[in-house]
């Protein structure tokens, strides 16, 4: 005969907190409708604020939490998955339900001293719970997300640093293009003062000109030279020697 399956309850903790409604329960659940996965059901005076996180193979709730809203209270009823922490569950549930406080401000104020006493017995609770080593683990997490947050603002102030390396080089070097152009006009010389120079070059040179040396000294290429020699005798300017 087959052993019948046990089903596997969640423990369930409530806790009731003295409060205060300043508008209606109403405007409170538009205020929380925008905030994903909640669901509502209205009564007469009573708002059900329920989240389901998990269900069980049978589809029914395993780990979730209910607020019940009055006129004059707020109950916060929460499920704990057996053999997980009870104290970290309580954190994870009363976070929530601050943020859901924070964010129906104005229309349902909950007892501070009393909310804020059980913070922070659920806070005291959580890390008195923690081993040396959790403590000191979380230390270490401590320190590496600060040496994180350092060195993203680094990373940052470099990336401008490059962004503005960059635009400053891609200014030399159109200023290094220009400036090379202005250097090869200075170079290429007009048929006019090439012919000068030619004609200076062999009034010194005892009426000889060696291609090469001119091409050297003056940067001119040879071929440019011969071009303009030749157009020097045609024009009269000088004679070739036999």
């Amino acid at each position: 005969m087959a052993e019948e399956e046990v089903e596997i309850e969640p423990k369930v903790e409530q806790i009731l907190f003295p409060g205060r409604l300043l508008t209606s329960l109403e405007e409170v659940k538009q205020k929380l409708s925008s905030i994903p996965f909640y669901s509502f059901q209205s009564e007469a005076n009573k708002l059900e604020i329920a989240r389901v996180e998990s269900r069980n193979i049978h589809k029914k709730p395993f780990l979730f939490y209910i607020i019940v809203m009055e006129p004059t209270s707020l109950q916060l009823i929460y499920s704990i998955v057996p053999g997980s922490s009870e104290r970290l569950r309580r954190a994870e549930v009363i976070r929530d339900l601050t943020s859901l406080l924070a964010v129906s401000a104005g229309s349902f104020q909950v007892e501070e001293s009393k909310f804020f006493q059980y913070v922070d017995s659920v806070l005291d609770n959580l890390t008195s719970g923690l081993s040396q080593s959790y403590s000191a683990l979380f230390n270490k997490y401590d320190s590496l997300l600060n040496d994180y947050v350092e060195t993203k603002k680094l990373n940052v102030e470099l990336s401008v640093a490059n962004k503005n390396l960059t635009i400053q080089t891609s200014a030399l070097n159109e200023e290094n293009k220009t400036l090379m152009d202005q250097l090869k006009s200075l170079q290429t010389y007009s048929d006019e003062a090439l012919m000068a120079m030619v004609q200076e070059w062999i009034e010194v040179h005892n009426s000889s000109i060696d291609i090469g040396d001119f091409s050297k000294n003056y940067k001119v290429p040879e071929p440019r030279i011969e071009q303009i020699l030749d157009k020097m005798v045609s024009l009269g300017f000088i004679e070739l020697k036999s």
